[in-house]
Order: structure tokens, then C-alpha cells, then sequence
């Protein structure tokens, strides 16, 4: 069974950065989705950034510009770069993938899960 193991969380200032990996332990996945998901305390789950097989990414609207999501040839491992960063940003960030070959912002459309690395983000 495919597992996403993330690393990379930890605590910055703002304005700071991080760059987070996930790994895929068994084979890779080469088609479908694969994301970048977050959820803060008290808060749902969010999309953050999405990349399909093709290289299409997509970004959330508040990380736009900041955030720099990629996936290496065989999809063995999905990156995000996070650059100037802010306290809104902190959360737990969690990779996903998808069998959809088109990318969503449904969480529910994600079938495999890692188990999150915490960001935090102080002013």
C-alpha cells in the first residue's frame, strides 16, 4: 500500500521560509493529483497547491506568489517551497494524492494521505 511521509514543518518568523517534502514509500504515483492540503485549529481543511501529472499546478489565492509547488519526473516526491511566510500560514500541512488525472479542491477527492508536518508561523 502507497504511503506520503512529510518533512520539513518547523517554526519560522515571519517572513521566513520553509520548504516541505513528501515521499512516496512504495513505487510512485505517475498519474493523478498530488497536493498540498492545511488545517489550522478550528478550522477545515484547505487546499493549498495542486500538480498534476502534467506539471499543471495550481495555488490557493492567499499563497499565490509565495508558495512554489513541484514534483519530481517519476512523482516520487512532492515539494513545497513556502517563502515569506505569515502567521495566517500555520497549520499542519498534510500530502495528498489523487487517481483523478484533473486536480481538485475537494479533500474528498484525495484517497491517500500523509500524517502532516506542523508549520508555525510568529509574528
Amino acid at each position: 500500500q502507497v504511503q506520503l511521509m512529510e518533512s520539513g514543518g518547523g517554526s519560522v518568523q515571519a517572513g521566513g521560509s520553509l520548504r516541505l517534502s513528501c515521499r512516496v514509500s512504495e513505487g510512485s504515483i505517475t498519474t493523478g493529483c498530488m497536493a498540498w492540503f492545511r488545517q489550522a485549529p478550528g478550522k477545515e481543511r484547505e487546499g493549498v497547491a495542486t500538480a498534476d501529472s502534467t506539471d499543471g499546478v495550481r495555488y490557493q489565492t492567499s499563497v499565490k506568489g509565495r508558495f512554489t509547488i513541484s514534483r519530481d519526473g517519476a512523482s516520487t516526491t512532492l515539494t513545497l517551497q513556502m517563502n515569506n511566510l505569515k502567521p495566517e500560514d500555520t497549520a499542519m500541512y498534510y500530502c495528498a494524492a489523487s487517481a483523478n488525472v484533473w486536480c481538485l479542491w475537494n479533500a474528498g477527492t484525495y484517497n491517500t494521505w500523509g500524517r502532516g508536518t506542523q508549520v508555525t508561523v510568529s509574528s
